[in-house]
Formats: structure tokens, C-alpha cells, sequence
């Protein structure tokens, strides 16, 4: 454990023309702990990351780190010459450069710089570089030719070289956002346990909610709390949501409560003035002035307790976003597929059919087809042999969102985004290219379901997507009369279709290595949604 190695803020904060989105987060992350980061859609999370790597400047607030970083990004721009090799090489640079010190200083031989040389080489463990970055490149099923462009491999393929080659640098602070898109489930497995084992710190934002569980130690929660503060939670995800929808029905009950109390009041404050000013006067006799005297201390009285109950009230409790999806309508026979063929890509050895209602799940391991056969189902790829036959509409989720105007904004390209609660009113008006990945993705399944399709397929639907949206979603895809198929290495949303019917496909020979997005073109040709 390197004790030294930590990551702190102090009073965070960073903005955009909206209005802030990471605001006075104040916070310590030491070696050994592993914080998970959670919210909405557009809560601030990979602006987080960004402000703790460096990558963006904050507007007030700063930013210590001790020790050497690496940050896995949600999106990863590539130029069109680079390789694997490529990548493999930044990973391996410092290791082989500190090893070409150690050499340097040994012939002819410098005392005092060998010892830094060797203590540095030590520190970073650099004789183990090569071996540690061929066991994550295979264990992430990365283990292509260094010459292989990354313009050849699917957005999948290239997201698993990146992260095998920062995990195989084995930097101090580890920054991972949305880590398990693309990955199966021994990639999984194998993700898992290099973050249990890592040295140092470990900052993650995810919506697996199995490796929030496994793997941190506290959760940081972006979501609005009654203080307006971001709080830190020990226990896993389970618990936390346990105490979260707790902490928002205490919230609601008691902004009812001084609600009603300070209606109650003012109403009071209102008849004690009028009765004071228009209409009260004492009656003859004994104890008049008294009795106005009391009169006007019971009006101050009133008055003091409400100025003090809006000193201390809380704000109303955000109405959060609740997907309610369009009831989509289908009936009788949907779908059906011979068994299909797709060289080097997929080998589909039995037929499937849809009908209406019914779910089906396809499992498989990277690499065995399961895009690629859902872009056959979709019409979007002809296979070399066999046939598709479908009925009605039929509607694909593709892992990656693609919208050819990023200059459009969510409510011109869906009208009825906020009606199907995936988008606030606010972002509704901002351009497709200022929103969050995971706000675009919101948007496209927005459009997706807008068009009312009968067949609804899914390629890691998770992707990107909040828990939240994501145990919504489950929910609606179990209620649907839509036909549906879902490929997912979500390990709670596998565990939640379980009961579905499965087809698994088995990988095929890996010598073809084209992207299929690639070849079927952009999924929204048209970047519009049903109006």
C-alpha cells in the first residue's frame, strides 16, 4: 500500500452556461479506498472525473494529487493512422523508459543515479509492465495484432485495448468512467478483481450496480439531498438505495409538513394584522390596554415563529425524472429468422421467432455475434445465408448513440422526449453535441420508442444510462406487449430477464475484425424522432 497516495478537493466547482454543475465538492480519497461516483444523467459525474484528472480547470476550488494518474474516459477519439501498438507503447512508455535509465546508469556505472533509477523502477514495478499489459489485452479479449488500426475494430474491441493498456500502467489514482460498458463477463470478473487488488486510489463512475457493490468502499451521491450538499455513503449500492429512497420520503413529509405550517401561520400573521389595523378595539372598562398589548404580542409572536421557519425550511424536494414510456401495441407473429450465417461474425444455428410479448435474451461472450446479430434482425445487415422476416415496425438500440446534426436540439429532434421523461425541461433546448453521453443516449431512446415500434431490439441498453433509468427500463421491458431482445452483460439486469427466453451465441473465428457500425452505417438516418 502507498500510504502517500491521495486525491482531495477543496470546494469544487464548475459550471457551463446552464447554471453549475459540479458545486463546492470538498472531499478526500486515500490510497486503498475506492469511491464510487452516482447520479443522474447530467448530475456532473465525468465532469468530475475530468476536474480530478486535470483535464478541465475548475471555476473556484482546487485539486490535490499525490501520486501518478491514469483516466478511462466514456468516449475515446483515436486518430485514423494510430494502432494498437500504438496505444501498448503509451501504456508501456514510462516502464520502459525507467528501464532504460536503470541500464543507462549501470554502464558506466553512477552510484547515486542507479539508486534513484532503481528505486523509481521498483516503485512502478517495471519489470512486470510487458507481462501485466499481455494478461489484461487477453483477459479483455484486447489481444489483437499491434498493427491492427483501431479504425478496424468495433467501438467494443477499441474500448477494451484502451482499458487493458491503463490497467496494465498501474497508476496511483485510477479515474474509470462507465468501465464496464463492452465488457463480458470474464472481463468482468477480471475488471473486478484489479480494482480490489489496486494499490492506490480508485474514483469510478458506473451504473453496474454489481460492481459498485463488489468493489467500493463509499459511494459519492449527486443527486440533490434536503441540505443541497453531496454526501458520502459507506456500504455498498444496495443499502445505499435503501437509504436514499428513505432519506426522499422523510424529505417530501416534511416539506408537506412546513408547508402546511407556514400557510397556517402567515394565515394567522394576515387575520392578526386586519384585526389590529381595521376592525379590533378593546372594550370599555378595565384591562384595555392590556388586552391590546396581548393582541399585539400574539401577532409578533406568530410573525417571529414564521420568519424562523423560513430561515430553516427546506427547498421542495426536486420532482425526479420518471421514464414512462409509450404503450406500444403489437400483435400476432413478429419475427422470425432462419438460421443465419455471417462470416467470421456470427453463426446462428437455430431459428428465432418473436411474437407479441415475447422477450428474449441473447448471452454470449465479446466477439460472438450478438451485435452483429441484432443488425441482421433490424434489416441493417444482410446475412450470407439465411433469412429475416419481420412484421410491423422494428426498432434498434445500438450500443453507441450517433446523431448526424449535433447542432439540432433534443426537443427538435423529439418532441416527446420530456412527455416520456428522459430529458428536464431545461436541456431540452440545448444543442445534441453540449449534452452529456448519457443524456444522448436518453435522447435516443427518446426516439426510439417514439416511433412506436412493435419489435424493440437492444444492444447493451445499459450503456450509459443512470441506475435509476436503468431499473425503470428493466420494469418496462417486462410489461411491454412490444416484442423485445436484449443483449446485455449487465450482470443485475441478466440476473432481473432471467426468467426469459435465452439463445447463446459462441464466438466465431476472429478474422474478421470489421466494426460492424462500420458496414451498417449510422443508426438515426434520419435524426428525428415520430412527431
Amino acid at each position: 500500500m502507498r500510504t502517500h497516495v491521495h486525491l482531495t478537493t477543496q470546494d469544487l466547482t464548475k459550471g457551463y452556461e446552464a447554471g453549475p454543475v459540479v458545486d463546492g465538492i470538498s472531499l478526500k480519497v486515500s490510497a486503498g479506498q475506492r469511491l464510487g461516483v452516482i447520479g443522474e444523467n447530467g448530475r456532473g459525474k465525468t465532469t468530475l472525473l475530468r476536474l480530478l484528472a486535470g483535464d478541465l480547470v475548475p471555476d473556484q476550488g482546487t485539486v490535490t494529487r499525490h501520486g501518478s494518474l491514469s483516466l478511462v474516459r466514456q468516449e475515446m477519439p483515436f486518430h485514423e493512422s494510430e494502432t494498437v501498438g500504438d496505444l501498448l507503447s503509451e501504456a508501456l512508455r514510462e516502464s520502459r523508459q525507467a528501464l532504460s535509465e536503470l541500464d543507462s546508469a549501470a554502464e558506466p556505472f553512477d552510484e547515486r543515479r542507479y539508486e534513484k533509477a532503481l528505486a523509481h523502477a521498483e516503485d512502478i514495478e517495471a519489470w512486470d509492465a510487458e507481462r501485466r499489459a499481455d494478461i489484461a489485452l487477453k483477459a479483455l479479449d484486447a489481444d489483437h495484432a499491434r498493427g491492427t488500426l483501431l479504425a478496424h475494430l468495433s467501438v467494443g474491441q477499441r474500448y477494451r485495448v484502451r482499458l487493458a493498456c491503463l490497467l496494465a500502467e498501474r497508476a496511483d489514482v485510477l479515474l474509470l468512467d462507465e468501465p464496464t460498458n463492452h465488457l463480458d463477463a470474464g472481463a468482468l470478473t477480471f475488471l473486478t478483481d484489479r480494482l480490489e487488488q489496486h494499490h492506490g486510489v480508485v474514483v469510478l463512475v458506473s451504473h453496474d450496480r454489481t460492481l459498485l457493490d463488489e468493489v467500493c468502499t463509499q459511494l459519492l451521491d449527486l443527486d440533490p439531498a434536503p441540505d443541497g450538499e453531496v454526501h458520502l455513503h459507506g456500504g455498498g449500492y444496495r443499502a445505499f438505495k435503501d437509504a436514499k429512497r428513505a432519506e426522499r420520503q422523510r424529505w417530501e413529509q416534511r416539506f408537506a409538513q412546513e408547508e402546511a405550517e407556514h400557510d397556517e401561520l402567515t394565515d394567522k400573521v394576515e387575520r392578526a394584522q386586519s384585526r389590529l389595523k381595521d376592525a379590533w378595539r378593546p372594550p370599555k372598562g378595565a384591562f384595555k390596554h392590556k388586552r391590546g398589548t396581548r393582541a399585539a404580542n400574539k401577532m409578533r409572536n406568530v410573525a417571529r415563529r414564521l420568519e424562523e421557519l423560513d430561515d430553516q425550511r427546506v427547498g421542495a424536494p426536486p420532482p425526479p425524472l420518471r421514464f414512462t414510456p409509450p404503450e406500444l401495441e403489437a400483435s400476432g407473429d413478429l419475427l422470425h429468422a432462419t438460421p443465419l450465417e455471417v462470416p467470421g461474425r456470427l453463426s446462428l444455428t437455430e431459428p428465432i421467432s418473436l411474437s407479441a410479448g415475447e422477450k428474449l435474451l441473447i448471452t454470449g461472450p465479446n466477439g460472438a455475434g450478438k451485435s452483429t446479430l441484432l443488425n441482421v434482425l433490424a434489416g441493417r445487415l444482410k446475412p450470407a445465408t439465411g433469412t429475416v422476416h419481420h412484421v410491423g415496425r422494428v426498432a434498434l438500440l445500438a450500443q453507441e448513440s450517433c446523431f448526424e446534426n449535433e447542432d439540432a436540439t433534443a426537443a427538435e429532434l423529439c418532441s416527446r422526449v420530456e412527455e416520456i421523461g428522459l430529458l428536464t425541461g431545461k436541456d431540452l433546448a440545448r444543442p445534441v453535441g453540449r449534452l452529456s453521453t448519457g443524456q444522448r443516449r436518453r435522447l435516443e431512446l427518446a426516439i426510439l420508442l417514439s416511433t412506436g415500434p412493435h419489435v424493440l431490439l437492444l444492444d447493451e441498453p445499459t450503456n450509459h444510462l443512470s441506475i435509476a433509468l436503468v431499473d425503470e427500463l428493466t420494469e418496462a421491458l417486462h410489461q411491454t406487449k412490444a416484442a423485445v431482445a436484449v443483449a446485455t452483460h449487465d450482470r443485475q439486469m441478466r440476473t432481473d430477464f432471467g426468467g426469459w427466453r435465452s439463445v447463446t451465441l459462441n464466438s466465431p473465428s476472429r478474422s474478421h475484425e470489421t466494426s460492424v457500425a462500420s458496414e451498417v452505417g449510422p443508426l438515426l438516418s434520419t435524426g428525428r424522432c415520430a412527431r
